[in-house]
């Protein structure tokens, strides 16, 4: 009986501004104590109403496949602009170009994640850095594949910004889901590129079946002259506002965990609870390239002892308040390929695919992506995912499912 007067309440005050402030159901909803002072409350639902049910009414909507299934291939690391000034840097972006044109006909995903580190930023030109954007969005934009991005260290640099990233691609690609977090949830600037993409089954659905969670991990540093670093954790305010997203979704589409609502969370740099998980990988049981000895500045706030664990908020949101979350999957570290369950909250973590020619790289590594393949809408069907190189090569096949590791 609650449950249908507070979702009738949610209804009127959707439909009705004079009655937003008199919802008693905020205070249930979001914890805030029945003596707290009334301007915090105030700011509680004007935040909330910076969460858009319906993000993307002028693009095409985002769907399974007729025979329900939906493939995402990730692309990682791109670092476009590296050494303009000499001939080795333009060779790489065509050699990352040239692997983005044989994946993409040859995979045919739904969707694409290009997963961070854009543009190495430190690099570039401050005049024309938002112009590769155009050159890493061209295969996608030629093959009519809509995607979004998240951002990383290196997009955050004295010649480029996430900001300016976001809102280039948003200029010169028709089909992309990027977009920026509000103002409270951007990271004092930095950190923009914190938003979700709903999936239906059907195009005439009312309610999405999966959704696509990115969150934007900063790092790097502040644009201008006068450069300063840029903290290298995803903002301990979006733990507020997944909790409000995640409530606003459970109100007007049900709680995800009764109506059968999957996700799937991106975010470059990988949170600071991955670098325990290294050090008891099984080559069979956790199958991928793990080359890469995580230490300082491989994850989130692990830079220096003073910022260890300041992503804690984020992930300890995440896994509180998505429900059927299938995986959360990072770049940032080229050496690994490698899944592996973090037992504190019971989610699988997995590693992209090194895809870019820019960026640091190794002998033996070689270059391609992640797919993830969901075999249904149903959260209780789980993906698969594997590794694929650029020459067709497939390897580190695993399910997300409850009985991988």
């Amino acid at each position: 009986m609650f449950e249908k007067f507070a979702r009738l309440l949610f209804l009127v005050s959707s439909f009705t501004p004079a009655l937003v402030w008199a919802v008693p159901v905020a205070q249930a909803q979001y914890e805030l104590p029945r003596h707290e002072h009334e301007s915090t409350s105030r700011s509680v639902l004007l935040k909330r109403q910076d969460i858009d049910l319906d993000p993307y009414p002028q693009k095409p909507r985002v769907t399974f496949r007729p025979d329900g299934t939906f493939k995402i291939t990730v692309f990682s690391d791109l670092h476009f602009g590296e050494n303009p000034w000499d001939d080795w840097g333009p060779r790489q972006d065509v050699n990352s170009l040239a692997l983005m044109n044989t994946v993409l006909p040859d995979e045919k995903p739904d969707y694409v994640v290009l997963n961070g580190d854009l543009i190495t930023g430190e690099n570039t030109f401050r005049e024309n850095s938002t112009t590769l954007i155009d050159e890493i969005v061209g295969p996608l934009n030629q093959l009519k594949i809509p995607f979004s991005s998240t951002h990383g260290n290196h997009d955050n640099e004295p010649n480029i910004t996430h900001a300016e990233e976001i809102r280039r691609e948003q200029l010169v690609a028709p089909l992309s889901y990027t977009r920026e977090a509000p103002s409270w949830a951007n990271g004092d600037g930095y950190g923009p590129g914190t938003y979700w993409v709903p999936v239906y089954t059907k195009e005439t659905d009312l309610t999405p079946s999966l959704i696509l969670w990115f969150f934007d991990s900063r790092g790097g540093y502040s644009e201008g002259a006068h450069s300063t670093p840029v903290p290298d954790w995803v903002d301990a305010k979006v733990a507020d506002w997944i909790k409000l997203t995640v409530a606003r979704m459970d109100e007007a589409w049900g709680p995800a965990d009764k109506v059968e609502r999957g996700s799937l969370a991106f975010v470059h740099i990988p949170p600071h609870v991955v670098q325990s998980l290294q050090r008891n990988l099984n080559s069979t049981q956790d199958p991928g390239l793990n080359a890469d000895q995580l230490g300082a500045g491989s994850t989130q706030a692990s830079g220096q002892e003073s910022v260890y664990g300041n992503d804690q908020p984020f992930w300890d949101a995440v896994n509180a308040e998505i429900k059927n979350l299938h995986g959360v999957i990072s770049g940032h570290d080229h050496g690994n390929e490698w899944c592996k369950r973090e037992p504190a909250k019971n989610v699988i973590f997995c590693f992209d695919k090194h895809s870019g020619y820019g960026g640091y790289n190794s002998a033996g590594w070689g270059h391609g992506v992640r797919n993830v393949v969901f075999r249904s809408p149903k959260p209780s069907v789980s993906p698969e995912t594997w590794i694929r190189m650029e020459d067709g090569e497939t390897h580190a096949r695993i399910v997300l499912d409850g009985s991988y590791n």
